[in-house]
């Protein structure tokens, strides 16, 4: 099959996002297109070779052929007319902006085009912290009590605390608060990047677990649970560069603990309707509960190192994956009413 890897995007996490393809350009044994979003939205073909870091800082991919999108996928533009690329089905390995709110979503969703990622709706919901916190409620999955504030307010909650910009991950501008002295600018780091911010109540030394996973034809496939190594939280570096890794190691958890995170995963992944995707979920787990830290609806190279055999999954989920089917439109309601009144034709 051959996939096109999307990648990079008008937003903060751009960076992450050319690591996360270069990534999996190691990850996937499969045929890569790679269809590079620059911060203006423009859309290049990337050559595999040319799959470096500097090759993007340094702007020399604006000599790359342009591309567009319209219906059937991805299009050149040239002298001797238009020419489609040649993708069996897209990835969306855009992180934040443009990837992971449904922008890039809803133009695949548009075009009638075979993807890999959360479909709008689904996008919507885990983009926005906030909103996250209702859809686990939904489906009955615990999560800290939390607050929301906007510029100008401050948190009620008792310190220590954390917070969290709504609408952005990779544990950008994400502080925590352990008295009033530090409030003021862990405010101004957070609304330097986002106009929300989620206040939840930090848990000094609460263990955290990672767990990826999809449906396919036959049903919820899980990669293995992981507690990623950390400091006093997962910061950018510990959380987001760990992609680039080959492999992770199994959690030391008991059974008990290891299906209810099971179950935890399987009820959020069906009642935020993420079917399509391949998703990543980390939780926290205090005593014998279990709660829903985060979504991560297009995780980092999509957790490739947590998959024992990341490209059969890749395969076996693009293999399920069905496009909507076409509505068809033939106008007779508007045919039988001017037939009747003659005023509308």
């Amino acid at each position: 099959m051959n996939y096109g890897i999307v990648f990079g995007g008008a937003s903060w996490e751009h960076e992450i996002s050319i690591v996360s393809a270069i990534a999996i350009k190691k990850a996937l044994k499969a045929n890569l297109k790679f269809i590079f979003v620059d911060a203006n939205r423009d859309f290049y073909l990337i050559e595999p070779g040319d799959m470096r870091a500097n090759f993007f800082s340094s702007q020399k991919y604006k000599k790359c052929k342009k591309l567009y999108l319209k219906e059937g996928g991805f299009v050149t533009h040239g002298i001797f007319g238009v020419k489609g690329i040649d993708v069996d089905c897209y990835i969306n390995l855009i992180h934040g902006c443009d990837g992971e709110d449904g922008k890039i979503a809803g133009m695949f969703e548009f075009y009638s085009l075979k993807f890999i990622g959360p479909r709008l709706e689904a996008s919507v919901m885990s983009y926005s912290k906030v909103l996250t916190k209702f859809l686990a409620l939904k489906c009955s999955v615990k999560t800290l009590d939390y607050e929301v504030i906007t510029k100008n307010q401050k948190p009620n909650l008792t310190l220590p605390y954390i917070l969290k910009p709504s609408h952005l991950g990779s544990s950008i501008g994400v502080s925590v608060v352990n008295n009033l002295d530090e409030l003021d600018y862990a405010l101004d780091v957070g609304f330097e990047f986002d106009n929300e911010i989620l206040v939840e109540p930090f848990v000094d030394g609460v263990r955290e677990f990672n767990l990826a996973g999809f449906k396919g034809a036959k049903g919820l496939e899980l990669s293995m649970i992981e507690e990623p190594k950390k400091g006093k939280m997962l910061d950018f570096k510990q959380k987001y560069m760990s992609f680039t890794s080959s492999s992770s190691v199994e959690a030391d958890l008991s059974d008990e603990i290891k299906n209810k995170i099971k179950d935890a995963f399987d009820r959020i992944y069906t009642g935020g309707r993420f079917d399509g995707a391949l998703i990543r979920c980390d939780f926290f787990v205090i005593g014998d509960e279990v709660y829903l830290n985060e979504i991560n609806p297009n995780p980092g190279s999509l957790a490739n190192y947590l998959f024992s055999d990341f490209t059969g999954s890749i395969n076996r989920l693009a293999n399920s994956i069905k496009v909507e089917k076409k509505i068809h439109v033939d106008y007779k309601y508007i045919h039988s009413i001017t037939s009747n009144k003659g005023k509308l034709a």
